[in-house]
């Protein structure tokens, strides 16, 4: 073991009497929290009204969670489904398992519901909402960190991260210290939000391409630290690389074509914000 390391959580789970509060579960809803804090306020500075945001969430996050899991479950679905498991293990969410691609893919349709009942135009909305998904992410790996999963190849760097013994796959029970991907992943995506904020106090951001940034901002950085990662998935190896890989350097390619698209076709920022001049003049 490395001289210098980032030790285990001692625990990931505490109990309140007969209920236990599980840090994943704490991540989770802590990074939510964030997202829509600093969604209402980007969208009240785009001229919204107080609260928009807050309503907006209660469509967003119940589709976004499933949309998580459901994606989970799907590409992984060995964990929950055939000889010896259990399929109810499947709505076991607090044990961890949320796909980001399923979990931002749904969130978007609820997003888009919700927008549409509130009369609001849906790309403003998501142009205000994406740069705290990306905090809400940075918040939510530290999930990771307690239940000691998903972490990386063995590393001896100083910052590696120590995984106790009963986590540890098939073919590294005598490694101690892997790259600490969960980190990696939220110190990429606090970078990213500062490059979006910077980005657009330069440029008037609007119809869409904040989001494109971020999607580009995030798979950029979520593509070579799926290279790292070592936990054991279903589709590790299509055509020589991991399935998120691929996901990552799609997700890339669409929101880069948007983004060109965008710039040229729509430059500058929607001169409103709600669907109908009434509401607008209300």
């Amino acid at each position: 073991m490395t001289a210098l390391f980032i030790p285990s959580p001692a625990q990931g789970v505490w109990h309140l009497g007969p209920f236990p509060l599980r840090a994943y579960a704490l991540c989770i809803i802590l990074g939510i929290v964030a997202a829509v804090w600093i969604g209402e306020r980007r969208w009240i500075a785009r001229g919204g009204k107080a609260g928009q945001m807050q309503d907006l969430a209660l469509w967003c996050v119940p589709f976004g969670i499933v949309g998580g899991r459901l994606y989970h479950v799907i590409t992984d679905h060995d964990l929950y489904f055939g000889e010896g498991r259990h399929a109810i293990d499947a709505l076991k969410i607090w044990h961890g398992g949320l796909g980001i691609w399923g979990a931002i893919a749904l969130g978007a349709v609820g997003a888009i519901i919700g927008a549409r009942v509130m009369d609001l135009r849906i790309l403003p909305v998501l142009d205000a909402l994406a740069p705290g998904v990306l905090v809400a992410q940075a918040i939510g790996r530290f999930g990771n960190y307690f239940n000691q999963e998903l972490f990386g190849k063995p590393t001896d760097l100083p910052w590696a991260l120590e995984i106790n013994a009963a986590h540890r796959p098939a073919g590294y029970e005598n490694v101690a210290t892997f790259h600490p991907t969960f980190l990696y992943e939220s110190l990429w995506c606090l970078g990213a939000f500062a490059v979006i904020l910077l980005l657009e106090r330069r440029f008037a951001l609007g119809f869409g391409k904040t989001l494109a940034l971020y999607a580009m901002l995030y798979t950029a950085g979520r593509g070579w630290i799926e290279t790292l990662r070592i936990d054991p998935v279903e589709l590790h190896d299509v055509g020589g690389l991991r399935f998120n890989v691929w996901m990552s350097l799609i997700v890339f390619s669409l929101a880069a074509a948007y983004l060109v698209w965008a710039a040229v076709k729509r430059p500058g920022r929607e001169d409103g914000i709600y669907r109908t001049q009434q509401d607008a003049a209300v």
